[in-house]
């Protein structure tokens, strides 16, 4: 693809080939081997890593781990959108213009929730200081030759996170990409995405703004059933795409391409890896094997050390031996079975309160991840929906306040018979003193 140049927003997109799919910028897992193979397997439009832009002006050791002059090939990597977090708009302008020859646009990261980012205020805790946004936005946009992009979380307040959209898109930004849940929501604590709210910003933006969806994708049928849900021009996966990247596949229902076996897959992605042969995905390989792998490791148990004490400085032969063992116990214990036709099938649950379904898919094949809360996987439990009152706990609430307080009216009733009986009790008592005196006198 050549050089897009200033284009702007419908103009841009158009230009990028109307994505539908596209690869979340991931710390450290979106670098440019396992973009490679998400493109293979349907992404539309990818992201890198989030970078640091002031490390990335003033450490040439970082910048020349993060990028290389193989990033944003023509042929294989694009069209490509770079990220950076930051919170100086000169450090911002010039990382951007370090890789603005290399890439379709340059986005910032408004989205980060984890603690790294509150310590170095960038990612989603700038939404604190919406001027400084602005002024990132802008400056980019008034000096960079290529477009400046966005990618931002929800408040719970639906009016304010409408607001906050406006800002960012009246700074200059000509993509706006939405994840819709809040900065608290991460780790245990990550619950759902609330499409609902992301549907009324949809509406509430101009009707020609190029807008994103972010959160939810757990399969290929999730992704058409968001860009429904929400109206949106193309829908975006991180954590789904990092352990199945064959979410993206939407094309047609081939369980190979949708929901790959372990084997095939990590095997293409390692000769990928071998042939990008950069610093950035050479780093990332163990973690992608663990997340690639990670159901089948939970009954093939004796790989995961294997794994774990391999460096990712080793020789790729030694990487070649994992591939190899994970290619025998596929190939020769599990696709010889005489019932193999019967088990390798892929099966969908009942229909669940946010909309989709659960799949039940053989151990042997990527699939989405689950993260346990207080010991129970997501997938069997209710969970938090961003944006929403949880209205289970209001009621709880409700109940509890109700019940004080008519515990706190018994216990004032009961205080005011006590206090009469022990007022009767008194006035008896005189009485019979009274009583016992006047028949002394007497």
């Amino acid at each position: 693809m050549t050089k897009l140049g200033k284009l702007q927003n419908r103009n841009l997109y158009e230009a990028m080939g109307q994505p539908k799919t596209i690869v979340a910028p991931m710390v450290d897992h979106s670098e440019l081997a396992w973009r490679i193979l998400s493109r293979k397997y349907g992404a539309d439009l990818c992201y890198t890593p989030m970078f640091h832009a002031k490390l990335f002006v003033t450490s040439e050791k970082y910048r020349s781990s993060m990028w290389n002059v193989k990033d944003g090939d023509k042929q294989k990597d694009r069209p490509l959108i770079v990220q950076f977090c930051a919170n100086d708009a000169d450090y911002l302008l010039e990382a951007a213009k370090l890789v603005e020859n290399q890439c379709d646009a340059v986005d910032l990261n408004l989205g980060c929730p984890q603690g790294i980012a509150r310590r170095g205020k960038y990612g989603a805790f700038l939404m604190d200081d919406w001027d400084l946004i602005h002024k990132l936005i802008r400056n980019l946009h008034d000096n960079l030759s290529i477009p400046v992009t966005a990618k931002i979380r929800i408040y719970d307040d639906w009016q304010k996170s409408l607001d906050y959209a406006r800002m960012v898109l009246d700074a200059g930004a000509q993509f706006i990409t939405i994840h819709g849940r809040t900065r608290e929501m991460k780790g245990q604590q990550t619950g759902l995405a609330n499409w609902k709210i992301l549907r009324y910003l949809r509406d509430n933006l101009p009707e020609n703004q190029v807008f994103f969806a972010n959160g939810n994708i757990l399969y290929p049928a999730d992704i058409e059933r968001c860009q429904k849900e929400v109206s949106c021009d193309a829908v975006m996966s991180a954590e789904g795409n990092l352990y199945n990247p064959g979410v993206f596949w939407t094309k047609d229902d081939n369980k190979e391409m949708q929901f790959p076996r372990v084997d095939k897959i990590l095997r293409e992605y390692f000769e990928i890896v071998k042939d990008v042969n950069s610093p950035a995905s050479t780093h990332s390989m163990k973690s992608h094997f663990f997340k690639l792998l990670h159901e089948f490791l939970n009954v093939h148990t004796e790989l995961r050390p294997k794994i774990g004490s391999t460096s990712v400085r080793s020789s790729f032969d030694n990487w070649n031996a994992i591939v190899e063992e994970v290619e025998r116990i596929v190939e020769k214990e599990i696709y010889r079975r005489p019932n193999i036709a019967e088990i390798d099938v892929i099966t969908d649950g009942p229909v669940e309160s946010w909309g989709g379904k659960y799949k039940e898919v053989p151990y042997w094949r990527c699939q989405p991840y689950f993260r346990k809360v207080d010991g129970e996987k997501q997938n069997t439990r209710m969970l938090k929906v961003a944006g929403e009152l949880d209205l289970l706990a209001s009621s709880e609430t409700a109940k509890r306040k109700l019940e004080n307080e008519e515990g706190f009216q018994v216990s004032k009733k009961q205080q005011q018979q006590q206090q009469q009986q022990q007022q009767q009790q008194q006035q008896q008592q005189h009485d019979t003193i009274e009583q016992s005196k006047t028949v002394e006198q007497h």
